[in-house]
């Protein structure tokens, strides 16, 4: 079942509604990852904290997330929450921090209520505003898996997370290949995942992850192929709309033509 969706244009995005919110943001064309290195100037250190182990996975009775989208124009961001706190899931380019704020106050929520970020992979366009949201979230902790922590800086540590870690109820799933260390996130409850740049949506149309910004495609193909042995109704992708419904079929077809 995909949550319940009301349309509206709050600063360029679009909402979703459920039980729970998670941002995410994403951005059309990921730059390669040479270019998503930290210069000297940004003093604040992003090396991984020694994981502690990741909040236990939910119940039935937990509830699902609802979703929100943030729509920076080739970059979209997501808002899951769930009882008044929020996660927001990669932070698209530098500067998307206004348009995320503008957000978590269209579903109620402030800054406050924001406990978790999680960076879906390196990319600038993922991950350029990891410092300026983590200031702004000053009670959030920030989660994204070893190989890629260290591309982009934060004002604190980011915890590292794996394939099979939960983060506020919600399952991290190993999806490397566009990065080494990408991954999605899985609400098993709602039946939702949050893909990152694993695929990509055009003209409504789900397809694989993109060849030209992907650094190992036959890996980033495989990862297609774990996420169609997912159950999900919807689907969040970085760049193209989400899928609403249906989206669990539409990755096994991709999958079966990969």
């Amino acid at each position: 079942m995909g949550p319940d969706t009301i349309s509206r244009r709050v600063f360029l995005h679009d909402l979703g509604h459920g039980a729970v919110v998670v941002a995410v943001v994403a951005v059309a064309g990921c730059a390669p990852a040479s270019s998503a290195a930290p210069s000297s100037a940004a003093a604040p250190s992003s090396a991984a904290s020694t994981p502690p182990a990741s909040a236990a996975p939910p119940s039935a009775a937990a509830g699902k997330v609802a979703w929100e989208r943030v729509n920076l124009g080739f970059v979209s961001a997501y808002i899951l929450s769930r009882g008044g706190e929020a996660a927001i899931v990669d932070t698209g380019v530098a500067g998307s921090e206004g348009a995320i704020g503008e957000s978590l106050k269209a579903v109620g929520l402030d800054w406050p209520a924001v406990a978790h970020v999680i960076v879906t992979h390196m990319h600038p366009d993922h991950a350029g505003s990891a410092d300026t949201v983590m200031t702004n979230a000053a009670g959030a902790t920030g989660y994204a898996a070893t190989p890629d922590i260290g591309a982009f800086a934060t004002p604190r540590p980011f915890t590292t997370v794996a394939d099979g870690d939960h983060v506020f109820g919600l399952r991290i799933v190993g999806t490397p290949g566009h990065t080494p260390g990408h991954i999605a996130v899985l609400d098993e409850v709602g039946g939702l995942l949050v893909a990152g740049d694993a695929v990509v949506v055009k003209d409504g149309v789900l397809q694989g992850p993109d060849p030209d910004n992907s650094m190992d495609m036959p890996t980033a193909l495989e990862s297609v192929k774990k996420m169609a042995g997912l159950t999900f109704e919807t689907l969040l992708v970085g760049h193209g709309d989400p899928i609403p419904t249906g989206a669990s079929a539409e990755m096994a077809k991709v999958a079966a033509a990969s």
